[in-house]
């Protein structure tokens, strides 16, 4: 090759090497692992303990942008129906227009809005949508490694333990005040594969 036509070829196959070599990762999306997520909750009653509940069913995706958390997205829906108390009466009642209303309210979401980077993790807010009412909540998630499971599969994962008002949402009648607090505690750890 000339030497005039083999300096332009060289130049270019540099820049070309070091604009691929800087350019950002691009964000990554994940499907939620139901088999690797729980969702759980703890309510005290009459003072003296707490009752522990959880849901069975649920999906979710969510989105992760390593360079700019603005970027990152998260998004839970909860089948209203499978919450399960391990006392099958009690569930009954929970699913009843007393507590969920399942029939009318099928689903429990949440969809992020704002997302900020913090030390370990993630400063979530978003809307949480439980009974037909829509409130926005702030939560902080913990997590982020990543690891492959099987082999060839990409997942990472995250954990929470908000605390929500149950009156905010409507749920529980007002003779059940006396018996049922206000503050339920969830927790809730998941964990995503790479689509």
């Amino acid at each position: 090759m000339h030497q005039r036509c083999f300096r332009p070829v060289v130049c270019a196959a540099l820049f070309s090497l070091l604009g691929a070599a800087g350019s950002a990762p691009a964000a990554e999306d994940y499907a939620i692992d139901p088999m690797h997520t729980s969702v759980y909750f703890k309510i005290s009653h009459l003072g003296l303990t707490h009752v522990f509940g959880r849901f069975n069913e649920f999906s979710g995706s969510f989105t992760i942008d390593p360079d700019d958390a603005s970027k990152c997205s998260f998004v839970l829906n909860i089948k209203a129906e499978s919450v399960d108390t391990n006392q099958p009466k009690r569930d009954s009642h929970l699913r009843s227009p007393d507590f969920f209303n399942v029939k009318q309210f099928p689903a429990i979401t949440f969809k992020s809005t704002a997302v900020k980077a913090i030390p370990n993790g993630y400063k979530v807010t978003g809307d949480l949508t439980m009974h037909g009412v829509t409130k926005s909540v702030e939560f902080e998630l913990v997590g982020g490694r990543k690891a492959q499971f099987p082999k060839g599969v990409q997942r990472t994962g995250f954990t929470t333990e908000p605390t929500i008002k149950r009156s905010e949402f409507g749920v529980g009648p007002e003779q059940f005040a006396n018996a049922l607090g206000e503050d339920v505690r969830i927790a809730i750890g998941f964990e995503g594969t790479k689509k």
